[in-house]
């Protein structure tokens, strides 16, 4: 090996020019760092140690010359180990580099792992000089090149979006057409059937589980289970391995690649959903793998006046430092990669609320970096609105152009079409775009995000069928998952043959999917929900990677039809541009008008006054919406017309007669959806005449108009 060269402090990381590897690591407090190379993934040690000999603020940097892609590495570093002072500095220990692009193989659990001696009565006080190496991934010095073609981000507006949220190996693990070399990988994830199905579908962005580098947390482990969902973060530049068909030497970031490439040429965007509000490292008796060797005081947020311990705003033990530059550096730097090199379309972020909290009275200066930044705020950015701490729960407060995953909308949907009292006003703000938690700060009915179920809870199967949370497989006594799921079991806890609970279950999940997909806002479907997937009432399967969690894809004629179902559901959203409008409807165009662009009717055909809203016991209601008075433009700055469209919800236990509008031209009524008889579509009824609407049913209805070729029924495909 040839002697080491100054090298640059940037770029961070480890990048290959053709001739040799630049290597640069952040860490204020560290007094030296050591460069492990490493022969193959298999060897227990490294081959050689080297210093990094130049320090350039806070950047510990060196150039190998004659290093190639492929070459494994890893970091020791050292330092004071005063954990009442926030300092955990441990040179026994073999560390992540945070800018890998990749690393090879997983941990494997030893006590050798923990900064501290495993044991000790003084528990992480006393340090442990036990060699982690043989036991921590190697990072991997990765070859950026690759032919992407013509590859185009979609760049479909987020009006217009239809996004599935699902997870790499559970979508294909079971599909029987995907080669079985294939399955659970992103190459799985790519392959002709999978595009197939999604384009068949017509979801327009997939937004996948994390699949960044995760931790297998040590209690899964030890009882045999596994972080499926990989909320347990360390490599934030690198997708984790174990989706890939080989990952030796970096593979999976080529692998990656190609599978953007692929659903990009489908017409089919790439949401990763990103987990940067803490780390797999846990709180001050986890492991040391990464950013606690490399700096705790920096990567971490401490508790103030007790820095041996960890503030914690997201319930895993720890919480990262983004108010410290560097680390604020980090997460931009690694959002910024994920475009511009991997092509993902947007980010969904996991417990976003932490990412923003400041110090003290200063606010932390994440908003204003992401907005200011000529990349990232061209993508689609998500926010989960809410993190466990104090002052936690954000819906609504996140700022332009920042979208926002809807609990409110999930919450006051399923309480709605479970009969709960009390619900119908509420339910009018959600189904509209939530204006009174969007229109504040600038924002627009796609900035929420509307979703009935994601992949925390019950699946919309287990949602009509359990009331109570079934966890016990995942070893914790069935106190893990949330109590409060707002689910109905339709009278019978778990399967059933009984006919009439089955028929209102399947009428049940129509009524999620019909309002989901009329809703203003953004709609997300979680993957198996259109086929009706259970997970047996466990409302938590996060360790669960097994057919519990797996999409099953047995032919089944009861899935077959609820498949279709919700096809022409999203074709019907997309043929109408009055269900995805950009703005939020007006009411009265004018003042003192009587022309409406939306009307809310009672079941004797009048408007709903504020006496009726206030009415506890109403469950059915009507919502007129007038697509020949929109006020919008297309792309090119032209007219949006639409046919007038009646969506009739009955939440009731009995059925009502619903009075239809009666309009001066004396038009005719076509039904395009009716929850309750599945084929009752291509109906036309005589206007101002009545239309019964069947207990716990949707029905939406079109006025004949003069745009013919918007008023055409939609034919069911099954």
């Amino acid at each position: 090996m040839s002697s080491i060269w100054p090298g640059k402090p940037y770029p961070l990381g480890a990048h290959w020019d053709g001739e040799g590897v630049n290597f640069a690591l952040f860490s204020a407090h560290a007094s030296r760092v050591e460069l492990c190379l490493f022969a193959d993934a298999a060897s227990p040690r490294e081959l050689t140690r080297i210093v990094l000999p130049e320090r350039t603020e806070d950047i510990w940097h060196g150039y190998l010359p004659g290093l190639a892609p492929g070459q494994l590495y890893g970091y020791r570093v050292y330092g004071p180990y005063q954990p009442a002072h926030g300092h955990r500095f441990n040179p026994h220990k073999l560390l992540i580099d945070p800018y890998a692009y990749a690393l090879s193989g997983v941990i494997a659990w030893d006590n050798s792992l923990y900064g501290y001696r495993v044991g000790s009565p003084y528990t992480d006080l006393t340090i442990g000089k036990r060699d982690s190496a043989p036991y921590v991934p190697r990072s991997v010095v990765v070859d950026p090149r690759f032919d992407w073609g013509d590859d185009r981000h979609p760049n479909i507006p987020l009006h217009e979006s239809v996004i599935y949220e699902l997870h790499v190996k559970g979508f294909t693990m079971q599909h029987p057409d995907v080669p079985k070399e294939l399955r659970g990988t992103y190459a799985g994830l790519a392959s002709k059937p999978a595009i197939a199905y999604l384009k068949d579908l017509g979801v327009t962005a997939v937004e996948l589980l994390p699949i960044h580098h995760f931790l297998n947390d040590q209690f899964l482990v030890e009882r045999e289970l596994t972080n499926y969902w990989g909320y347990q973060s360390l490599g934030f530049f690198a997708p984790d391995p174990r989706y890939a068909r080989k990952s030796g030497r970096g593979e999976q970031v080529a692998e990656f690649k190609q599978m953007v490439k692929q659903l990009h040429a489908a017409g089919i965007e790439v949401i990763l959903d990103v987990v940067y509000n803490h780390t797999g490292e846990g709180n001050q008796l986890g492991p040391t793998i990464a950013f606690r060797g490399l700096d705790n005081a920096s990567y971490y947020r401490l508790v103030p006046d007790g820095p041996r311990y960890y503030m914690d705003y997201t319930g895993t033990g720890n919480s990262l430092n983004t108010t410290n530059p560097r680390v604020l550096q980090l997460v931009i730097d690694s959002l910024r990669y994920w475009v511009t090199e991997m092509h993902v379309d947007g980010f969904r972020f996991d417990l976003a609320r932490t990412l923003v909290r400041g110090e003290g009275d200063r606010p932390s200066p994440f908003f204003d970096v992401i907005k200011l930044d000529p990349v990232l705020s061209r993508v689609k950015l998500i926010a989960e609105p809410w993190d466990v701490g104090p002052d936690g729960y954000w819906v609504g407060r996140f700022p332009s152009p920042w979208a926002e995953w809807n609990g409110k909308y999930r919450d006051n949907v399923r309480k709605f079409w479970k009969g709960d009292g009390a619900q119908a006003a509420e339910f009018a703000s959600r189904i509209m775009g939530s204006m009174d938690l969007y229109r504040h700060n600038g924002r627009r009915p796609y900035h929420s995000i509307n979703f009935v179920t994601a992949h925390d809870g019950f699946t919309l199967r287990d949602l009509v069928s359990y009331n109570e949370k079934h966890n016990s497989a995942n070893g914790e006594e069935n106190r893990d998952g949330d109590n409060h799921n707002n689910s109905w079991n339709c009278g019978v806890e778990g399967p059933t043959e009984e006919p009439v609970i089955s028929e209102m279950r399947l009428r049940q999940m129509r009524n999620f999917l019909a309002t989901l997909f009329l809703s203003q806002g953004t709609p997300m479907l979680v993957a198996g929900d259109e086929r009706g997937r259970t997970q047996g009432g466990n409302n938590n399967a996060y360790c669960q990677d097994n057919p519990i969690s797996w999409l099953d894809w047995t032919p089944d004629p009861e899935a077959d039809l609820l498949l279709a179902f919700t096809r022409r559901l999203i074709a019907l959203r997309r043929k109408h541009p009055l269900l995805h409008r950009r703005n939020f409807f007006q009411g009265p165009l004018h003042p003192g008008s009587a022309e409406y662009d939306v009307e809310w009717l009672s079941p004797d055909g009048q408007e709903i006054g504020p006496g009726l809203w206030n009415n506890s016991e109403l469950r059915c209601i009507g919502l007129l919406l007038n697509g020949r008075v929109m006020k919008e433009v297309d792309e090119q700055g032209q007219p949006v017309h639409d046919d007038v469209l009646l969506i009739l919800f009955n939440a009731g236990h009995d059925p009502i007669p619903f009075i239809l509008p009666d309009w001066p031209d004396d038009p005719s009524w076509e039904v395009l959806v009716d929850t309750a008889p599945v084929d009752a579509d291509g109906t036309v009824q005589p206007t101002s005449e009545v239309y019964v609407v069947q207990p716990r049913s949707l029905v939406v209805l079109a006025e004949r108009t003069r745009f013919p070729e918007l008023s055409a029924p939609l034919k069911d495909d099954a």
